[in-house]
Order: C-alpha cells, then structure tokens, then sequence
C-alpha cells in the first residue's frame, strides 16, 4: 500500500474511522450499518486491512479492551491518505451479480432451476430494497444527505435488478 494508493477497502476503514476510535468487530458492524447496501467487507478483508494501515502509519492502536479488543484510531497522516484517495478518479464498477452469470448459462439449467433462481433472487431484492428505503430514511431524518444518497443507489440498483427479472427468459 503506497503512500497515495490505498484500496478501496482501506480507505473505507479510514472514513469509519473518522467517527471515532473502533475495534475491529465494531468496523465490520458500522461498514454493514453504514456501507452494506451497496458495498461489502468480509471480516478478513477488515482483519488483513488494519494491521497494513497501523504499519503505514494511518491508524494508531488503542489499549486492548475485553477479550483483547484492540482499538484502532485514524491518525494526521491517515486523514490525508484518505483525503487523496477521495480526489482519486474512482474508476470503473466491478458488477458481479451472480444470478445473472447463472442466466448466462440458462441452457444448462432445468425450468425448475431457474424458476428457484429467480424466486430466491426476487426475494432478495425485494427484502434488501426495504431494507435500503428504511435506511435512507433514517439517514434523511438524521440529517445525512451523503448517506441517504449513497443509499439511494442502493435503492435504484435492487429496483433495476427486480425489472430484470421480471424480464428474464424461462424455460
């Protein structure tokens, strides 16, 4: 990890950092409160993040709490990283939708296969769009316009994945 070349996993620890010092555990749950929607971490991602960070001089450890919690905080030279990778061009969407690369092969699946294919996926994007309105909301009301903004994608992305599949070939 470069001085200015922090991955997007790094950089969103830092901006939760910026809320103030967290353990590790306590990162994983405000990056799905805050960041789920429309971006994921997996608790190794985090795990493997951090320590790469600490070296680098972005984050500060704190004193080990319960169970060997270890707090981390954002330092001066952390905020900066951050702020420059903000200023990056963020380039191009990485889009994995893995009920569409299934579709891809629709040929070798059986009607039955797809029909669950598609009802499982309707579910989900049903249940992950209430679940961004709500949120959304609740930003709105807190007064966070970047969030609820953010959130909105979220929102427009499972409203476009449930057109798709109403639109998508059966056997």
């Amino acid at each position: 990890m470069a001085d200015n070349d922090i991955n997007p996993t790094a950089a969103a620890l830092l901006g939760l950092l910026h809320e103030g010092p967290m353990t590790g555990g306590q990162l994983m749950a405000s990056a799905e409160r805050r960041l789920g929607p429309y971006w994921s971490m997996t608790r190794s991602q985090v795990y493997r993040e951090l320590p790469a960070l600490a070296d680098h001089g972005y984050v500060r450890l704190g004193k080990p709490g319960p169970r060997s919690s270890q707090p981390y905080a954002i330092t001066a030279s952390g905020k900066r990283a951050f702020s420059r990778w903000l200023g990056e061009t963020p380039g191009r969407d990485a889009v994995r939708n893995p009920t569409a690369l299934r579709v891809a092969f629709g040929q070798q699946h059986s009607g039955g296969q797809l029909k669950e294919l598609y009802s499982n996926a309707n579910a989900y994007h049903t249940s992950a769009l209430a679940s961004a309105r709500e949120q959304a909301r609740e930003a709105k009301k807190e007064g966070d316009a970047y969030g609820a903004a953010a959130l909105d994608f979220a929102i427009n992305y499972h409203k476009a994945a449930l057109s798709w599949l109403k639109s998508a070939p059966a056997k």
